[in-house]
């Protein structure tokens, strides 16, 4: 999630443990603080962009390191805090280290509910844990934890109206990430029904919110050398529901992809990390990778130039992060508007793509835009 949101609710954390003891303007600064540590990740120099990329929220944010960094940092905590370091060992103890570990796991497991996944277990396993139930920056799920973290910065003293502000504002909170996880699935079950329905398969299939919300979402579905962008509004009718096919392996970039993956290239650990859900796309010769999970087609959030075709020869090349693209494109603002209010349109951006308009409950005939799946090159 986004820096306030992590460190709105360190605060809130750090307020409902320490707030009693050390006031609640120094509590909430010091759940804030503890709250942003797993994100100096960012700072560590990092010359290979691909290893940037996939060892982001690994190390800092794995629960089981934060078990482990827990007694120090609480301990340091304990010791240079005069309201804490008066108190008896145990009470001590339980209130900073709790507060510390509190704060590490909670910014790492709200992390894992998008989509760019959180490595929880690392060093026992490198997979990135991906609910994808929410995007980025949600306003719904902030707001109630930056009002109480506000609220800290102004009343200093501890007292029964903050302690039931602050279970109301966890309770909204977690109530949102639990709603967000039941509409994802809906949404999913949706998706997988209007595909069927259209004669359409896929091999893998994900929802994830539309940006700054969760009541308009984007289905992906995964069908070898195509995807499919299915939009569902929570509030909307399937009948006014558009299906958009996409290329994702440009001719022939599958079976490249095949070969340099026997020797481990970066553009393979790019894919693995994306779990299928990537793109390999040739123009002008440049070949790039695009990661569909985060951003919209055509312009996602995570793109990188992995090759080049000289004299017709595919030659791989060192990764570069392709940056300075448009994050959303023309009309997009108004259509997710749209869509989040349950008013289903045809996106702009990819109307040349549409293979189904307004989806019916009857099946279409897909064979004019079924190609090669057998994966042979």
């Amino acid at each position: 999630m986004d820096s306030v949101t992590q460190f709105a609710l360190g605060a809130t954390v750090g307020a409902a443990v320490l707030g009693r003891r050390l006031g609640l303007r120094k509590a909430a600064i010091t759940g804030g603080l503890l709250a942003t540590l797993p994100d100096l990740d960012v700072f560590w120099p990092e010359s290979d962009p691909v290893e940037r990329f996939v060892t982001h929220r690994s190390a800092t944010h794995s629960l089981l390191m934060h078990a482990l960094v827990t007694p120090v940092l609480g301990e340091g905590l304990r010791r240079t805090m005069s309201d804490l370091k008066e108190l008896a060992w145990r009470r001590g103890v339980m209130l900073a280290w709790g507060a510390v570990f509190l704060c590490l796991t909670t910014h790492a497991l709200l992390d894992a509910t998008t989509i760019y996944g959180t490595q929880l277990l690392w060093p026992l396993n490198r997979i990135p844990y991906a609910v994808g139930s929410m995007f980025i920056i949600d306003p719904v799920y902030t707001i109630p934890l930056l009002v109480m973290t506000v609220w800290a910065f102004f009343k200093k003293q501890y007292h029964a109206g903050y302690g039931r502000g602050i279970a109301v504002a966890i309770v909204a909170s977690t109530g949102y990430l639990v709603w967000s996880i039941f509409a994802q699935q809906m949404i999913e079950e949706r998706g997988r029904h209007l595909l069927a329905d259209a004669g359409l398969g896929h091999d893998q299939l994900i929802a994830t919110p539309t940006p700054f919300n969760t009541l308009f979402w984007r289905v992906i579905a995964v069908d070898h050398d195509r995807y499919y962008n299915v939009y569902l509004p929570i509030l909307g009718k399937e009948t006014d529901t558009d299906i958009y096919q996409q290329t994702r392996f440009s001719p022939g970039l599958d079976c490249w992809l095949n070969v340099v993956r026997e020797r481990g290239a970066p553009v393979v650990r790019l894919a693995d990390f994306s779990q299928g859900f990537f793109a390999l796309i040739e123009n002008n010769n440049d070949i790039t990778y695009a990661d569909l999970r985060m951003g919209m087609t055509p312009y996602f959030v995570f793109n990188y130039k992995v090759a080049e075709r000289e004299n017709g020869i595919i030659v791989e090349k060192p990764a570069v992060r392709i940056s300075g693209l448009p994050r959303a494109a023309e009309g997009d603002w108004l259509w997710l508007l749209a869509g989040a209010r349950g008013n289903m349109e045809t996106r702009p951006a990819e109307r040349a793509q549409r293979v189904v308009s307004r989806v019916k409950a009857e099946a279409v005939d897909a064979s004019s835009i079924k190609a090669n799946k057998d994966g042979r090159c």
